[in-house]
């Protein structure tokens, strides 16, 4: 079965963004060897189903935390086919370095401006297809809390998984 590994720093909507693509199931266990916490459920996204991991909050790929160092080791040794980072849009200019690291090291990513709401009501304007562009992957918009972006999100996935998979 493919995997989707889902990334990001802390508090920027991974778990729920995991209940939106598992349907709320997971399995819970600890890492080996560690007290850190990773969720793994199963979710199917056009005719294929996939194991989702949600992975423990990271600011760097370069781990300085036991949390970094279990999820840097989740996206190493069980490759997922997919990497979702998960970013608060708000804050695009400081997280956009770790989607660098992820692809400097060579990996499949598909970026996610979650809390896309309160960028509109900000008044922010976030140009999608530049970004695309710039960064040559998909870069997706959602709110992971009301669902918006999901369809879209599982879309990009399913053209993902067929182009490079």
């Amino acid at each position: 079965m493919r995997k989707i590994a889902i990334v990001g720093s802390p508090n920027v909507g991974k778990s729920v963004m995991f209940n939106n693509l598992t349907g709320s199931y997971a399995t819970v266990s600890n890492y080996p060897g560690t007290t850190v916490e990773v969720l793994r459920g199963k979710a199917r996204i056009g005719s294929e189903e996939f194991e989702v991991i949600d992975t423990p909050g990271m600011y760097s790929f370069l781990p300085i935390t036991e949390e970094e160092r279990v999820s840097r080791a989740i996206i190493l040794d069980e490759q997922p086919c997919v990497i979702l980072h998960i970013i608060d849009a708000k804050n695009l200019e400081r997280m956009l370095p770790l989607t660098l690291q992820f692809l400097e090291a060579g990996l499949l990513v598909i970026l996610v401006l979650n809390i896309i709401d309160e960028v509109r009501d900000l008044g922010i304007n976030i140009d999608v297809l530049h970004l695309e562009k710039e960064l040559n992957i998909p870069v997706v918009e959602t709110v992971s809390t009301t669902g918006e972006g999901m369809d879209i999100l599982k879309g990009r996935i399913e053209e993902h998984v067929k182009r490079f998979c």
